[in-house]
């Protein structure tokens, strides 16, 4: 029982999520990226925004670890849902760690920063990133995304920064059709939800600082990145938790959609290689090889997990459906050989990568964040700090939409998965 007498809805004392360390992170591997480059003579001093978040934290560790006597790197986090201290907490006794807790969206505490540890390099991660969350918080996403790095980006001018690195998204060239080619870093922007335009807003902010006062600014562009340590409301973790309850998947839609994965280790290579390597004022895609259907995913989530899927009647046990997105792109494809000129590339199958994922997943995904219940619903609502979780229904097979054209005025049918309703026209 916790001090105030209060209990998760799983049972579990109820727990500061931030501050309070109940030495979880002790028992988990300090896991990192896998280059090494000569470090750069003019680099010493390193910001990374949104440090205790996914990504930022892999390459936190990435480089504390592995630039012991070169790098100095500053994890800059407001500490939002998603985030945890727990990500980086195996570094605090490292003579070049530091963490501070702080708001990009925040001019003073972002100027300060910059100033107390005479940052001359940014590596900007901070973002609400989460697409779901998005079409119904689209404010938050444009403070966060837009005005944030607008924030940060007048603090690298004031301090005059010697290189920012800009981390944006696939999801800002919009959706690829089956048969379109790769997108080359060239292709035009054309994003389709409110997470994706923010990101790209973002973007045009950075060139134009660029542009306008000759800020060294590189821009990265990425698939989906997966593994440990990721907040389970993406998909990932998200039905390795569940499956590790015995509760079923729900897809949006139909499941068709598709993804690259790219492991967050090969990610952190990525980043690395950009930081040595990367030229001033490129754009690079971090692509992967590996592109997956939310469906497949489920069967092959499944077949980790050992849960019996083969017949129709056990998948259907395991794997349910919902209402999906108002928009939700079919699938991403950028074409990454810019960045593997550099010398980059995946390492990380898919098939291992899942296997690394799903085994931290169910040794900490219970108890690395605070209690992650209402996380795991199909379409669970964030205020402040605080996760709703919802009751939307499911189906056992996909809630499919058709729409015929209208004949003579009369009415149209859609059908659904619990019936056919008409609708006026």
């Amino acid at each position: 029982m916790a001090p105030n007498g209060t209990t998760t809805s799983r049972g579990h004392p109820a727990r500061k999520k931030f501050f309070e360390d109940f030495g979880i992170w002790k028992e988990a591997p300090l896991l990192t990226g896998t280059t090494k480059f000569e470090p750069l003579p003019h680099v010493k001093n390193i910001m990374v925004t949104g440090g205790a978040g996914f990504i930022a934290c892999w390459f936190v560790r990435h480089l504390t670890m592995t630039y012991p006597d070169a790098y100095n790197i500053v994890s800059f986090d407001k500490l939002d849902y998603c985030a945890s201290l727990n990500n980086t907490r195996a570094l605090n006794e490292r003579h070049n760690f530091t963490f501070v807790q702080g708001d990009i969206t925040n001019p003073n505490e972002v100027l300060n920063c910059l100033k107390r540890y005479n940052i001359d390099t940014i590596f900007h991660f901070a973002a609400q990133s989460h697409v779901d969350l998005s079409f119904g918080n689209s404010y938050g996403f444009t403070h966060t995304n837009v005005y944030g790095t607008h924030v940060l980006l007048e603090g690298a001018k004031s301090v005059g920064i010697g290189r920012f690195i800009h981390v944006s998204t696939d999801e800002v060239y919009g959706e690829v059709k089956d048969d379109d080619d790769d997108l080359l870093e060239t292709s035009i922007l054309a994003p389709t939800n409110p997470y994706a335009a923010s990101k790209a807003a973002a973007e045009m902010l950075v060139h134009s600082y660029q542009k306008s006062f000759k800020l060294p600014v590189i821009i990265v562009r990425s698939n989906n990145v997966y593994g440990p340590h990721q907040f389970p409301e993406k998909i990932i973790p998200k039905f390795t938790c569940l499956l590790n309850r015995r509760q079923p998947l729900v897809l949006h839609g139909d499941g068709s959609n598709t993804r690259r994965y790219l492991f967050a280790g090969d990610a952190a290579d990525a980043f690395d290689t950009i930081l040595h390597k990367g030229q001033i004022g490129q754009i690079y895609n971090v692509g992967s090889y590996d592109e997956i259907s939310n469906l497949e995913l489920c069967r092959l989530l499944l077949k980790e997990l050992n849960i019996p899927h083969e017949t129709p009647e056990d998948f259907t046990k395991w794997v349910k459906y919902t209402h999906d997105r108002p928009f939700n792109d079919h699938r991403y494809a950028v074409d990454g050989t810019k960045l593997r000129q550099l010398g980059w590339d995946q390492k990380t199958s898919f098939e291992d990568g899942l296997k690394m994922t799903v085994d931290w997943y169910l040794k900490f995904g219970e108890e690395w964040w605070d209690d992650i219940t209402q996380v795991l619903t199909p379409f669970p609502i964030v205020t402040s700090l605080e996760i709703i979780g919802d009751k939307e229904p499911v189906s056992d097979r996909p809630l499919v939409k058709t729409v015929p054209e209208p004949i003579n005025g009369k009415k149209r049918k859609i059908e659904r998965a619990n019936g056919v309703h008409a609708v006026p026209v």
